[in-house]
C-alpha cells in the first residue's frame, strides 16, 4: 500500500506541474485550452479516495500522452524554448518523471516480494489468516507510454 501511494503522490506532483507549464506556454503562444481541460479532469480522477492499480495506470498513461502532445506543440515556439521559466519547469518535469519511474519500480519490487511470500511456505499459511493476497504488477499497456515524455529542445 505504501509503494502504491508513492506512485499516486508522484502523479499528483506531475499534475500540479502541468498547469504551471501550460500557463508559461500560454504567455508565449496561442495554446489551446483542451490540454488543460484534460489534465484538470484527470487530476480530479486522481483525487478519488480509492483508485485501483488499473485506474491509476490509465490516468498515468493519459497524462503522459497529454504531456507528449504538449511538448510537441512547444517545438514551434523558439522564444518559449529559451524562456528561463520554461526551462526550469522542464527540468522539474524531468525530475518528476524520474521519480514516477522509481515509484513504479519500488511498487513492483514490493509486489514481487509480497507475491513471493504469499505463494511460498511458510508465508502462504499466514496470508489467508491476515487476509492478504497477491497483487498485480504495475504495467504500462501502451509501449509508447513506457518512456517518460521526451522534452528535447
Amino acid at each position: 500500500k505504501n509503494s502504491f501511494a508513492s506512485i499516486d503522490a508522484m502523479l499528483k506532483q506531475r499534475f500540479d506541474l502541468i498547469p504551471n507549464i501550460i500557463a508559461t506556454i500560454k504567455q508565449s503562444t496561442q495554446f489551446e485550452s483542451s490540454t488543460l481541460e484534460k489534465v484538470t479532469a484527470m487530476r480530479t480522477q486522481l483525487g478519488s479516495p480509492k483508485l485501483s492499480a488499473d485506474q491509476l495506470q490509465k490516468i498515468d498513461q493519459e497524462s503522459a500522452n497529454a504531456l507528449r502532445g504538449l511538448m510537441i506543440q512547444v517545438e514551434a515556439y523558439p522564444d518559449l524554448k529559451a524562456s528561463a521559466n520554461f526551462i526550469a519547469l522542464q527540468e522539474e518535469l524531468s525530475a518528476t518523471e524520474n521519480k514516477i519511474g522509481f515509484a513504479r519500480q519500488y511498487y513492483n519490487d514490493s509486489v514481487r516480494t509480497l507475491n513471493t511470500k504469499a505463494e511460498t511456505i511458510p508465508g502462504s499459511f499466514f496470508t489467508g489468516l491476515a487476509k492478504v493476497s497477491s497483487r498485480p504488477f504495475y504495467e504500462v499497456d501502451d509501449p509508447a507510454a513506457r518512456n517518460a515524455p521526451k522534452v528535447q529542445f
